[in-house]
């Protein structure tokens, strides 16, 4: 009696070990896709910053969302009326030299109407961003005194964060700087349907 009392128990115990395992193989398949997904968007905005920093824009252009475009954002404040382009259009606003209207300064409320290379160069890639100081992802690093809207304008959307610290001792560290990218799967792969450039308005 006593041995097919112990029979049961360890009977028992395994079927319960057995019953944990799919939830313990589920919770592990979940933790290797995030991780893929991080993994693959990090390196998709690695290649970015490198086409930025060359100023390779066909590249960078490549990277766009191909249904979606992207939205250019000259300050932390994502607003409608910022810039929203397709790869095509911007490509050949760069071809034929065409100047935009990007949205508004900050401090004066004056339209931004620049050429496509002066704008990324002030607005986008203005630092060395692929050797930033700090980078994140789906976490804010940079926080200033313009409303930061990004979770809110890109709901369930991925970003990246690349960072640079004030360096100017008269602002003591407020002339900080960062370039966010937000992330939208079509297909298999991710595209950019953001850029956005932030920092602290002195």
């Amino acid at each position: 009696m006593k041995r097919l009392f112990i029979i049961a128990i360890a009977f028992v115990l395994v079927s319960c070990n057995q019953s944990k395992q799919p939830d313990n193989q589920t919770k592990a398949a979940k933790l290797r896709q995030v991780k893929t997904q991080r993994d693959t968007i990090e390196t998709v905005a690695l290649g970015i910053l490198k086409a930025l920093k060359i100023k390779d824009y066909k590249s960078f252009a490549s990277h766009f969302h191909p249904v979606d475009g992207v939205r250019f954002s000259p300050y932390g404040f994502i607003d409608q009326t910022h810039k929203h382009v397709l790869a095509k259009d911007f490509l050949e606003a760069i071809d034929k030299n065409w100047t935009l209207t990007w949205g508004h300064f900050d401090n004066s409320g004056m339209a931004i109407k620049m050429k496509v290379k002066p704008y990324l160069e002030k607005f986008i890639y203005d630092a060395d961003y692929l050797n930033a100081d700090e980078k994140s992802y789906d976490e804010f690093i940079g926080r200033g005194n313009t409303i930061n809207n990004l979770k809110e304008s890109y709901p369930q959307l991925h970003f990246t964060e690349y960072y640079f610290k004030g360096t100017d001792e008269k602002y003591k560290g407020l002339d900080w700087k960062s370039l966010r990218f937000v992330f939208k799967k079509q297909g298999d792969a991710y595209y950019i349907v953001a850029v956005i450039h932030d920092q602290w308005t002195v």
